[in-house]
């Protein structure tokens, strides 16, 4: 599939158009320069012809920006790898140093180029956007990527530049599980995502916060297929005081929610702190199955039995959801990623495992009968069936006579009988009784 990459100057609207294209608010948008630091992906359909659009940062030197290396050379990335680059400039600014020495750049890259000049909101600005023609790229293309008016012009242009499509896309291939990796700022999220994808993918700096979008990468090694979403850090309400930040919380809530299996990653040397588990009951009433990465161990003082002592004290906080698999790793030193991966793909496993109900039956009726649920008031629970139900995660249907006297106590019981017999690890499990 081609790919367009929108490049230009801090706040000229170019997130704002790659929303327009692809038809939905994946990235933030704000009148603060500087908003989109990593490379955004999404996907444009346009007279039947489909090619993917990429969001980068804006292009700057010299600036105070102390992620104006990172932020450049996620561009000249984007670059290299599109097939064209759509070119945003502002009609109210005119042509700045920034504009020039892109244009430099665009012309070395040999790419085909379309120019367009944003915020032409009215007909009296269309007199601002000539100037633009002495950049040397040819002609240009007026649009407000606001209220959209032109981009259809814009999207001619660009179907007509790209490359013949040389594959036809897959038909009818199953949609593939989506990998969230979640946790406070700077635990080492972006760090992992690039380990894992083998290429600088996402700016990784020692500054909290550094990512701001949920970014969402395709990763096919390793006998592994699948999404991988890198998500912005989730800080405590009471500290969240930029809108920014709002923003990049409430993608990285929408990613958790979106998820299949979400990967929570923590700093070794602060623990399991009261926002971790946030995050992770977050993940537990979403209903996504859940992989701990213990992160930055090499920091760790340790001894004989440190590992095993700091695993019983994670899962006696994670109770009683604590069938989950802990990896202890250091991202930076490459120690232990490949294991994160086997995780997760047992997890994904686990998550769309299918049970049959005579199986179940068969494993599960005599540890009732031998059990059975506590009387009530003189009356006695008789549990004669099990299924499992159609949704996305594992759930199970227990048929009995007096469903409404079986407690949670003993549902935990019955969970804990799934899970001795089924492999279900790191899956959340949901029991129903119902009336027989």
């Amino acid at each position: 599939m081609s790919l367009v990459a929108i490049v230009g100057r801090p706040n000229v609207g170019k997130s704002t158009l790659f929303n327009r294209l692809v038809g939905m608010r994946k990235a933030i948008v704000d009148d603060t320069a500087g908003v989109t630091r990593d490379r955004h992906y999404g996907r444009c359909d346009w007279c039947g012809r489909e090619f993917s659009v990429v969001d980068t940062g804006g292009y700057t030197t010299n600036s105070d920006d102390i992620f104006e290396s990172a932020i450049r050379q996620q561009v000249e990335i984007a670059i290299e790898e599109s097939d064209a680059i759509l070119f945003m400039v502002e009609a109210g600014t005119g042509i700045t140093d920034y504009d020039s020495s892109i244009a430099q750049v665009l012309r070395k890259s040999k790419k085909p180029v379309v120019l367009c000049v944003n915020k032409v909101d009215s007909g009296e600005k269309i007199y601002d956007t000539y100037q633009f023609y002495s950049l040397g790229l040819g002609e240009l293309y007026s649009i407000s990527a606001a209220n959209g008016s032109g981009t259809g012009d814009l999207l001619d242009e660009i179907v007509r530049i790209l490359p013949p499509e040389t594959e036809t896309p897959p038909q009818d291939k199953p949609e593939l599980p989506h990998i969230a990796i979640v946790g406070k700022p700077n635990v080492g999220k972006s760090s992992l995502t690039n380990a894992l994808l083998g290429e600088e993918r996402n700016i990784v700096t020692e500054i909290a916060g550094t990512t701001r979008d949920s970014i969402s990468s395709y990763y096919n090694k390793f006998g592994h297929e699948f999404m991988l979403v890198d998500t912005a850090g989730m800080r405590r309400k009471t500290k969240v005081h930029e809108d920014l930040e709002f923003y990049s919380v409430m993608r990285s809530i929408r990613a958790i929610e979106n998820a299949d299996i979400c990967v929570l990653m923590i700093d070794a040397t602060s623990g399991m702190e009261a926002q971790d588990m946030n995050i992770f009951n977050m993940i537990q009433r979403n209903r996504k199955g859940c992989v701990l990465v213990v992160n930055k161990w090499d920091l760790f003082i340790k001894d004989n039995n440190t590992l095993r002592d700091y695993e019983e004290a994670l899962r006696s906080r994670l109770a009683p959801f604590d069938d989950v698999p802990i990896i202890f790793t250091s991202v930076v030193k490459k120690q232990r990623i490949m294991d994160v991966l086997n995780a997760v793909a047992t997890v994904a496993d686990n998550y769309a495992r299918k049970i049959p109900t005579a199986r179940l039956n068969e494993a599960l009726l005599p540890e009732i009968e031998n059990y059975p649920p506590p009387a009530w008031k003189g009356k006695y629970v008789k549990i004669k069936y099990v299924t499992q139900l159609p949704t996305k995660f594992p759930a199970f249907a227990f048929f009995c006579n007096l469903p409404q006297y079986v407690k949670d106590p003993y549902k935990r019981f019955l969970e804990n009988k799934l899970r001795t017999y089924f492999e279900l690890t790191g899956c959340p499990v949901q029991i129903y009784i119902r009336q027989k």
